[in-house]
């Protein structure tokens, strides 16, 4: 490599868990080379160029713990990999990506570290990476950085690839709850929960949305002839098929009328308050391309209003306004729109803009006409001209609207079916029943946009994803099926076998990913070793699956991550190095015990621990766990287990060749372990300390004393064979 440079030799995407973080993250092995001989305070300037291009470094805290931390470090002297740390995380957090873990540390070979960052998404991780690298290294040579133009790419990348805002509300609702979260598609589509206890999302759909009542209401005519046999306030309006017949169908309803496609979506040719014969054949001719059909109603008096109902109850409310300018006697109305209109900072092109940009389209080419002008006139100064009638609704009013308006919206959703719909109303005072000023609801639509009520234009935020998941996981359903993580350098495959075959017996339908292959009930899906993240997420992906053990290799958790975020049950079985150890550059005893502590951090504040109180750095994990703990050993007298029961918690043991259920000063004893095939007569010791972990598992899971003994004293099983289901 060039003496001054920084070489990224690998990225390892640690896609769940791992021995750094809980979240997602890239691992790079970063080859700074001579650059190891300069520190930041070594290097005139750098300080300087990297505030004046990055000022909102002030705000990482880094090891001082305060505000300013990093800078301070920076410039008493920080080597450029950690300085990449810092970097691509403020990158990242300009780009708008949520996250901001980083850790930056040596390894074995001089001049070569690996630092880790949030990795959301591999690709926009990747890149922001890259993009930290070639900053660092212009602010150590003097160099121009465009930093406008490396985020920008990155927010160009986040759009491509990330979720969308609507979308990734949902997601922060459900991680709010702990209730895990997959995406399955390179789109919105979501899984909520695992197994058989899951729900899948797409947007502001749920798979509670019926497609009988998504279907109706991309039927305009249809829905609101449903809405008013129910007594549902509509405008009145009939379907027409020809200009002659949207004319006769005008007349008919009284001037002025609106003009749209049946079955239209976005506003995209709908025109409203038309009130001659020739803006009606004009607006035909568009809202007959953007649909299968035209509508002609009667034209209701107000403000367009966006009502989200979720589960029967109004979530959020948004009203719009219409969108004009004001002559300066020098402009034409385009130049005018530009620097009126479009110049709010609130309006753009990407999703998470609350207001889009106004265009001269067919609807705002009427507008204007009407007015007297053409889209290049100069009006007079001071002269308003509207350029919009609807749209823009991106104005909270969620707390003025009146509860009967609620209950007839409400009312609406029920009546086409929707679980979550975004109602479309006009109203001149949405705080007033719209029956006393002739308002009216004119569209019902399946997977409303969330963004309006999320980042509204003006007013308060509404937490709409948070009463999507509410709706979808009522309180105290956290989407969940029991998962079973297990860890440690040997014994992991025979804690499988054995707990798939307890909790079989208990009735679950039970998913198993091993060493020795994938299982789900008495069905092997795969052959071979399946102990890896791919392959153990198909059985969270499986809605048959009501419980899964999972295993997990120290190699698994390094280059991998844990394919779940949390679990009921994690398991170590014990602790010692192995060759993927050096591999890695993981030499120290500290980052060893952090490869399996990993297992451990993720267990829930409801479940347990199952440890092996005979091995120190197992037993030392106990510290770790947010749940419970449960110690297992063929040596009852250990001082650990002694003081872990005499504060009244759980442990399994080998006493005088029996299994015994321990807790407190309680003793159940399960079976003879002579009795249990595997144990060789009892007189395996390693197998039995494999049973006894299952044992635990099984009893933290709830099963009964009784089929635990039961079930282990019946099994039997061929090293060629998978595992039995009863």
């Amino acid at each position: 490599m060039n003496k001054r440079d920084i070489v990224i030799q690998r990225m390892t995407h640690l896609r769940g868990p791992s021995m750094w973080t809980y979240q997602p993250a890239i691992e790079a092995w970063v080859d700074i080379g001579e650059l190891e001989e300069c520190p930041s305070d070594t290097v005139p300037g750098m300080y300087e160029r990297l505030t004046a291009w990055l000022p909102g470094l002030i705000e990482h805290r880094c090891s001082p713990g305060v505000r300013g931390g990093f800078l301070q470090r920076l410039k008493t002297g920080t080597w450029p990999c950690h300085v990449m740390e810092h970097v691509t995380l403020e990158l990242q957090d300009l780009a708008g990506m949520p996250g901001g873990f980083g850790r930056a540390r040596e390894t074995s070979k001089r001049g070569v570290y690996k630092v880790v960052v949030s990795a959301w998404h591999e690709e926009v991780a990747k890149a922001s990476l890259y993009a930290g690298r070639d900053l660092v290294l212009a602010a150590i040579e003097d160099t121009p950085f465009d930093v406008e133009a490396a985020v920008e790419n990155l927010r160009d990348l986040m759009q491509e690839y990330c979720l969308g805002p609507s979308t990734a509300c949902i997601v922060e609702a459900a991680t709010e709850r702990v209730i895990p979260a997959i995406r399955l598609s390179a789109g919105n589509l979501l899984q909520l929960g695992y197994g058989a206890n899951a729900r899948r999302i797409w947007t502001a759909e749920t798979d509670n949305t019926g497609a009988i009542a998504e279907t109706i209401s991309r039927d305009k005519d249809l829905t609101k002839s449903l809405l008013e046999a129910c007594g549902v306030p509509v405008p009145s309006g009939r379907a027409v098929d020809s200009v002659e017949d949207a004319w006769d169908a005008a007349q008919d309803l009284g001037l002025p009328v609106v003009v749209k496609p049946s079955d239209g979506n976005h506003g995209r040719g709908v025109f409203t308050n038309l009130i001659s014969k020739d803006e009606i054949e004009a607006a035909y001719a568009v809202a007959v391309g953007e649909g299968s059909g035209v509508l002609v109603e009667r034209f209701i008096q107000g403000e367009e209003h966006r009502l989200l109902i979720v589960g029967g109850k109004l979530a959020a409310a948004a009203k719009g306004r219409t969108a004009l300018v004001v002559g300066d006697g020098r402009s034409t109305i385009v130049e005018l729109i530009e620097s009126q209109i479009n110049a709010d900072p609130r309006r753009g092109r990407t999703e998470d803009a609350p207001l889009n940009f106004i265009r001269i389209d067919s609807a705002a080419r009427l507008e204007i006409t009407r007015q007297g002008f053409t889209e290049h006139s100069v009006p007079p100064e001071g002269r308003e001209v509207l350029i919009q009638r609807s749209g823009n609704v991106a104005f909270d009013c969620t707390d003025d609207v009146h509860p009967e308006v609620a209950a007839v919206v409400a009312t609406a959703a029920r009546i086409v079916g929707l679980d979550i719909a975004g109602i479309d109303l006009v109203a001149k005072d949405i705080s007033r029943p719209l029956h006393e000023q002739g308002g009216a609801i004119v569209e019902v639509n399946a997977g409303p946009g969330l963004l309006m009520h999320l980042k509204p234009a003006e007013g308060k935020p509404r937490q709409v994803g948070r009463a999507i998941v509410a709706h979808t996981f009522p309180p105290g359903d956290m989407a969940r099926i029991p998962v079973v993580g297990i860890s440690g350098t040997r014994g992991k495959t025979s804690v499988g076998r054995l707990l798939f075959r307890l909790l079989s017996l208990h009735g679950w339908q039970c998913g198993l990913a091993s060493s020795d292959g994938l299982f789900v009930h008495r069905r092997q899906l795969r052959q071979g070793d399946c102990a890896r993240f791919d392959d153990a997420r198909r059985l969270l992906l499986n809605r048959e699956v009501q419980a899964a053990i999972i295993e997990n290799d120290g190699n698994q958790i390094i280059t991998e991550g844990l394919c779940y975020e949390r679990c009921e049950v994690g398991i170590v079985t014990n602790i010692a190095w192995t060759e993927d150890m050096v591999e890695h550059d993981l030499l120290d005893l500290d980052d060893l015990i952090k490869v399996f502590r990993t297992q451990i951090d993720v267990v829930l504040a409801t479940g347990m621990a199952v440890l092996n109180a005979e091995d120190p750095l197992v037993a030392d994990l106990a510290e770790y766990c947010d749940g419970k703990v449960t110690f297992f050993s063929t040596k009852s007298d250990l001082p650990v287990v002694a003081e872990h029961l005499a504060n009244g918690s759980r442990a399994v043991l080998a006493e005088g060749g029996k299994l015994v259920l321990a807790e407190g000063s309680n003793r159940q004893v399960l079976c003879d372990l002579s009795t249990i095939l595997v144990t060789m007569n009892g007189q395996d010791a390693e197998q039995i300390q494999n049973v006894l972990a299952a044992a635990a598992a099984g009893w933290a899971l709830g099963l009964s004393p009784e089929l635990i003994g039961a079930g282990l004293s019946s099994y039997a099983r061929e090293p060629a064979t998978p595992p039995p289901a009863a």
